[in-house]
């Protein structure tokens, strides 16, 4: 059974930080792109960052400079590092694996994260 658990959300101010985890199983995880999307209330969701196996990365224009994604092939973990944190990032934030050269895909349940002061 395939599992995507993400871990790390929660409430922040405005210019903090904080670190979303994935744990997968159930995949083979290194061939896999991992991929970090989000939903804000009223809104689509959108691709935040994703990375390939091999270690490229994709980001949304507005947190470039400020997320950073990762992984750990090892531990079957993929990261963000969110820092300098904006009201605007407000929102639900889920996990998604996606197998290379063949079409399957997996997504978490979503972390909540609330920037207020």
């Amino acid at each position: 059974q395939v599992q995507l658990v993400e871990s790390g959300g929660g409430l922040v101010q405005p210019g903090g930080s904080l670190r979303l985890s994935c744990a997968a199983s159930g995949i083979t995880f290194r061939l896999y792109v991992m991929g970090w999307y989000r939903q804000a209330p009223g809104k689509q969701r959108e691709l935040v960052a994703s990375m390939a196996p091999g270690g490229s990365t994709n980001y949304e224009d507005s947190v470039k400079g400020r997320f950073t994604i990762s992984r750990d092939n090892a531990n079957n973990t993929v990261y963000l590092q969110m820092n300098k944190l904006k009201l605007e990032d407000t929102a639900v934030y889920s996990c998604k694996a996606r197998r290379i050269f063949i079409e399957q895909e997996y997504w978490g349940q979503g972390t909540l994260v609330t920037v207020s002061s």
